[in-house]
């Protein structure tokens, strides 16, 4: 599983890359494509739940586009993550436009009161990605422990910047395998089923 701990080799290059992502001076024009991107790829998914999660440190926000999937099946639901302090994990509460909210530990906004769901697909954010699905989350290892205990398993797909790209990054034993990674250049890996 990934660690937190302050000697991780990749919390250097995790700082470097967040910076970076924050200072892009073309990051609403890449939103904007990423929207794009998301709306396309979503289409032809036939899931109904979907757990996202709230944009923090420059990150894409995929609320938006998730809204207006939502929009077309009064079926659909989107969830924030919801920190399970007992198991260090994520569970995903109803989101909604409007919807009440609150700070978590970390400062982020939560759904405050909604239920509670298993997504049938999960957007993870991504500091950086590698070939072949590889996803560098913060190091936390939250969406690590999420992945491995939903049953059954969600598909997962990965949301980063083009800019996030680490030709050398491999996937760590431990650490949650993506299915789908999309960047602002489109859907630039997805596995193939066998």
């Amino acid at each position: 599983m990934a660690s937190s701990s302050d000697d991780d080799p990749r919390q250097a290059l995790r700082a470097r890359l967040i910076a970076a992502r924050q200072a892009l001076p073309d990051r609403l024009e890449r939103a904007v494509q990423l929207q794009s991107v998301l709306r396309a790829w979503l289409v032809r998914r036939p899931e109904t739940t979907i757990g996202a999660y709230w944009p923090i440190k420059g990150e894409f926000d995929p609320l938006p586009a998730l809204y207006r999937w939502s929009e077309a099946d009064e079926r659909r639901r989107i969830g924030l993550p919801v920190l399970d302090r007992a198991t260090r994990s994520l569970r995903f509460h109803v989101w909604y436009p409007g919807c009440p909210m609150e700070l978590d530990a970390h400062d982020i906004p939560k759904p405050k009161g909604t239920e509670t769901f298993h997504p049938q697909l999960l957007l993870m954010p991504c500091v950086g990605y590698g070939p072949e699905g590889a996803r560098m989350g913060y190091g936390g290892g939250f969406y690590d422990r999420t992945v491995a205990s939903l049953e059954p398993r969600p598909a997962v797909a990965g949301l980063c910047y083009s800019n996030g790209f680490l030709p050398l990054l491999r996937a760590r034993p431990g650490d949650a395998e993506v299915d789908a990674m999309l960047t602002d250049d489109g859907v630039v890996w997805e596995r193939r089923e066998a």
